[in-house]
């Protein structure tokens, strides 16, 4: 066959269209080297038919071996390379967490619609259009930003996935989406001050949001807070609950760890949701326990009886003449419902003496009393993790008057944060150390002394008779062995003078006194008396007995077990068959 193809014919001798035949067999056969113009055009077809098949033969290996069959090294790398890979993180913002991994505050992906006015062709459509589908929009408003000369203006933030949808549907060119995230907080109301809030940007404007804003944007870690949320959402309930009790205009709680001043719980009423926009001159924006500076009152007596006992100058064996009036140059200083009669230290304490706390701090001085309330941190503003904070109020002149007044509760205005990261040291064994928020933060490690350890044990011992002898009696919680002090304070009235019947009252204690864990503070704010507590509105009538159901409720969430002392229990059983009808 093959040497019929290559061999040379004689021209052969075709009848008439005989030439033009063509034949039905795809063999070699029909191609030859003749030189008629029909061999010819076959063989050059065969040719290009040839090349055309070698050309697409290597274009198909090679499309096989980049897109098909990749190299196998290569491949099994980019797998395990993608199994060590993490998915970038759509979310900028870090949540915040207690001290028990619970999220308190999240954020959620989601988009912002925006508008290139250049690109709308009818604003007056696209307004009408989009308001029906977004009813919150005011019409004039859109129209407005859609009909102006820039090229980006925002229309609404944080849309929901079905308002997104039903904005593509109505397909108006210049309509555009930008990913964004919307700050949420599950709590609602109840960690309102400590959290704060964002703005319509996703950046902190308030509370640890605005105080941390540069930790929870540069690292996708959540922040763990030192605050216990079922212990937090117990205070906050029997607040409350006081606050409508005793018809007050407002209240704050705080319980503290006394060894490292580590934050479990921080509440101030009235509060809000932070979901919501608040109006910033809101009563219910502003945080009592870290912003609001207020005279305390006789709390202030637990300071002034750890200096005059540290100063080495009184003994808790003295005894100081309460049997009159301390007249002053400017002032004269009385007690209520006094006991008019020579008093010793720890009657002082459990009367709440105003002259034998006066007398004390008198004979102590105003060099070593000023020294001593600086040394406890009452003249500086806290380094602590909210931005909703103050410096406290205190004279400029320290005389006889300052000394006298301060020393039972006037003269120096202090945050209740202040008071209670104070009395933290005083029954911790002397260590302040400063106030925290932060799970990790190195400030429990970085205490002073501020008293010795028998200063401190002496006015455990002397708070303790508060609770069990004196004003704290109805916070004197079976097994917990809760000592504290109780102070009521005279508010300032429009014309600057002390009005008796419009009051605040505080109850600062700590539990178990033997062994201190927890420091707690109940501050009310105007309070009224009612008949159950006979008309009277001082602070053994509502802040005590509010901590005192605080107490009982979580001392067993915070796993502090009861110690039922025999004595205790006995008295117990005897109150209680004295109300029982045989």
């Amino acid at each position: 066959m093959f040497g019929k193809f290559f061999s040379k014919k004689e021209e052969s001798f075709y009848l008439p269209g005989e030439e033009i035949k063509i034949g039905k067999s795809c063999s070699f056969m029909n191609y030859t080297c003749a030189k008629d113009p029909l061999s010819i055009c076959k063989n050059r077809v065969a040719f290009s038919m040839l090349a055309f098949l070698l050309v697409y033969s290597i274009i198909g290996i090679r499309l096989f071996e980049v897109c098909v069959a990749p190299n196998i090294h290569d491949a099994e790398q980019e797998e395990a390379t993608h199994l060590r890979a993490f998915a970038q993180n759509p979310i900028k913002r870090a949540d915040i967490t207690d001290r028990n991994g619970t999220i308190i505050a999240t954020s959620l992906p989601t988009v912002n619609l925006y508008a290139n006015p250049k690109k709308i062709l009818n604003p007056e459509r696209a307004a009408q259009r989009l308001v029906k589908v977004l009813p919150e929009l005011n019409y004039n408003d859109v129209l407005r930003k859609l009909s102006g000369r820039g090229s980006f203006v925002y229309l609404k933030r944080n849309l929901t996935p079905s308002q997104q949808y039903q904005i593509n549907y109505l397909g108006i060119p210049g309509l555009e989406f930008e990913n964004g995230e919307k700050r949420i907080y599950p709590h609602k109301n109840l960690f309102a001050h400590l959290l704060g809030s964002t703005n319509i940007d996703n950046k902190g404007i308030a509370g640890i949001e605005k105080a941390e804003n540069e930790r929870l944007t540069q690292s996708d870690i959540p922040l763990a807070l030192t605050i216990d949320s079922g212990v937090q959402d117990t205070i906050r309930e029997h607040l409350a609950a006081a606050v409508k009790h005793f018809d007050a205009a407002g209240a704050a709680a705080i319980l503290m760890d006394v060894n490292t001043s580590e934050v479990l719980a921080l509440v101030s009423l009235p509060d809000y949701d932070p979901n919501r926009s608040v109006n910033p001159n809101s009563r219910s924006y502003f945080n009592m326990a870290t912003k609001g500076v207020y005279e305390p009152g006789s709390v202030l007596k637990i300071f002034n009886a750890a200096m005059s006992l540290e100063s080495g100058k009184v003994k808790v064996s003295d005894k100081f003449d309460a049997s009159e009036p301390l007249k002053l140059k400017y002032n004269v200083i009385k007690d209520y419902r006094g006991e008019n009669r020579w008093l010793s230290v720890p009657e002082i304490m459990v009367y709440s003496s105003n002259i034998g706390s006066a007398r004390m701090a008198l004979k102590v001085g105003g060099a070593e009393q000023k020294q001593f309330m600086q040394k406890m941190g009452f003249f500086d503003e806290l380094n602590f993790e909210i931005t909703e904070k103050s410096k406290p109020i205190f004279p400029k002149r320290w005389g006889e008057g300052t000394i006298a007044t301060v020393a039972y509760g006037y003269g120096l205005a202090l945050t209740p944060m202040h008071v209670i990261t104070a009395f933290s040291a005083v029954v911790n064994g002397g260590i302040y150390h400063e106030p925290t928020l932060l799970k990790n933060s190195d400030k429990k490690d970085n205490g002073y002394r501020v008293l010795s350890y028998n200063t401190s044990k002496q006015m455990r011992d002397l708070l303790r008779l508060v609770v069990t002898d004196g004003s704290g009696k109805r916070a004197n919680v079976l097994g917990y062995e809760v000592a504290g002090k109780t102070g009521t304070a005279n508010k300032l009235s429009a014309n600057g003078k002390y009005n008796s019947k419009v009051v605040r009252t505080t109850f600062v204690s700590t539990f178990p006194v033997s062994h201190p864990q927890y420091a707690l503070l109940v501050m009310m704010d105007e309070p009224k008396g009612s008949k159950e507590t006979w008309g009277f509105t001082t602070s053994g009538w509502n802040s005590v007995p509010t901590a005192a159901k605080i107490i009982s409720a979580i001392a067993p969430q915070l796993n502090v077990k009861a110690n039922y002392d025999l004595d205790e229990a006995r008295q117990a059983r005897i109150i209680e068959a004295s109300y029982t009808r045989h």
